[in-house]
């Protein structure tokens, strides 16, 4: 990596931020801006605008009129495939720059975000833009006279709204698959991680997009995302983020015209590791990986690690290990391991959780307080607790930080029944060189995603989605086209 252009880039002036409306860059109706704090040092990186209701239903009339006249899913696939493949190469030649800037933005280490985000995104986009002309409609298997079509049509207008862990991640996992289906999109960024989803839409424009297409409108999440909820123009609701929030976009359907909401609301998702575990240190040092990188800051991050007690105090020492030997600090150098917290308010609820586990008399093996505090940025050491009951809040509720939950079992049985002790179901692993029992875990688990012997690195030929209060509906694969398209039956007496 450059770390010459990485220093160039780091210290670049990043210029006032914009809404995105029909083609156009607007500031806010009222002229209200918001101050971009960078979780690197605390400084003020930029403004953007404090998005009002207004804002966000110009973006959504925009939208339906650019739905409603064809400009868009009208278009012949191959046309739209040829529009987005150059609207990924544009982000692919722009990557680091981009990368950078969402770091600066966000906190997240270089080495991560530079493939988890405009590369990742790059790599979305392209599959579902090759995915577009092989999405066949059906022939129904009728009787002579009738002829029964099945097709496949675009919802309409899509709403989403997008976190601040992996907003070019995230965000193309929703605008790919609904722009491919011919959708038109009113995209809202997190408050806190805006700046690189403004900086592709615009490189759709130059990749030929029509205006109205795609939509970005930047803002608090009670004002612009509840405009966006609530409309009656907006025919399908895409979110990732907290539970509550979910529940607030569910009501918001039912107040208005009943759009369809798919949630990805996060987990607290078990990682299970057996006596019997292939690799230890591998899984010590993966497992570390799994909840610490990016701080912690992952929607699948294995939050709890549930540990054969015959190997508890050998892996909780290798693990601890390998989290005090993980680099935390200034994500834009290339050798860290783990950046930035997001922000001061995601620092001061980590560490609440941490120090009600303290009180509770749990172990604080390693970490749980917070660091370099001297640069002025947002940093926590990886922290590990043993002894946590799985009736603590630690153990029930997730924490989106580098805070780790350790709990003992016994049996195959109780590591069960442990994984499946609180209200989500996102994701699961198991370590173990047992293969029936593996396979016993992944049927046995309620989790969208069970990884066996590893942890995270699906490709986008799985899908990603929850169960229980990890939301309903997936992203990722060709599953991911059944939020953007209706299914229309054709009836017809020959």
């Amino acid at each position: 990596m450059d770390t010459s252009r990485i220093d160039t880039l780091r210290a670049a002036p990043v210029p006032p931020a914009a809404h995105l409306i029909d083609g156009a860059h607007r500031p806010a109706s009222d002229g209200a801006v918001m101050e971009v704090i960078s979780p690197l040092d605390g400084t003020l990186l930029t403004t953007m605008p404090r998005g009002t209701a207004q804002d966000a239903e110009a973006a959504i009339a925009a939208a339906r009129r650019a739905f409603d006249d064809g400009r868009w899913s009208d278009l012949a696939p191959a046309a739209r495939k040829a529009i987005l493949l150059k609207w990924a190469d544009l982000i692919e030649a722009q990557a680091l720059e981009i990368a950078v800037l969402g770091v600066r933005d966000n906190g997240t280490e270089i080495g991560m975000a530079l493939k988890a985000e405009p590369l990742s995104a790059v790599a979305t986009i392209r599959y579902y833009a090759e995915a577009i002309d092989k999405l066949y409609g059906e022939i129904a298997p009728t009787a002579p006279g009738t002829l029964g079509l099945v097709h496949r049509a675009p919802v309409g207008v899509v709403g989403a709204i997008v976190p601040w862990n992996f907003p070019l991640m995230i965000g193309a996992w929703k605008l790919g698959p609904a722009l491919a289906a011919g959708c038109t999109v009113v995209l809202k960024p997190a408050e806190t991680a805006s700046l690189t989803l403004l900086r592709i839409a615009d490189l759709a424009l130059e990749a030929g997009m029509p205006p109205g297409v795609l939509n970005v409108v930047t803002g608090e999440g009670g004002v612009v995302g509840a405009a966006i909820a609530e409309s009656p123009q907006v025919d399908a609701l895409v979110f990732t983020g907290s539970g509550a929030t979910g529940r607030r976009l569910l009501e918001a359907s039912a107040r208005s015209n009943l759009k369809r909401v798919y949630l990805e609301l996060g987990g607290k998702s078990p990682n299970i590791v057996f006596a019997d575990a292939p690799d230890l240190d591998e899984a010590a040092k993966v497992s570390a990986m799994g909840i610490f990188r990016n701080s912690g800051q992952v929607c699948v991050a294995g939050s709890r690690l549930l540990v054969d007690r015959a190997i508890h105090d050998v892996f909780v020492e290798k693990l601890a290990r390998a989290a005090e030997a993980m680099k935390v600090g200034d994500p834009l150098d290339p050798s860290t391991a783990s950046g930035a917290v997001n922000s001061e308010r995601q620092l001061a609820q980590n560490l609440a959780f941490v120090e009600e586990a303290r009180a509770q008399g749990r172990t604080i093996v390693t970490g749980g307080h917070r660091i370099l505090e001297e640069t002025g940025g947002t940093y926590m050491a990886p922290t590990v607790v043993t002894g946590v009951a799985p009736t603590d809040r630690l153990a029930q509720e997730e924490v989106f930080g580098p805070v780790l939950a350790v709990l003992p079992f016994d049996t195959e049985k109780e590591a069960i029944a442990l994984a499946n002790g609180t209200d989500f179901g996102l994701a699961a692993a198991v370590w173990t060189a047992d293969l029936s029992r593996a396979h016993r875990m992944v049927r046995r688990i309620r989790a969208g995603v069970v990884h066996v012997n590893t942890y995270g690195g699906a490709d986008m030929t799985v899908p990603l989605g929850g169960v229980g209060q990890s939301g309903n509906g997936h992203d990722k694969s060709l599953h991911a086209f059944d939020k953007y398209l209706d299914l229309k039956t054709a009836w017809i007496k020959l």
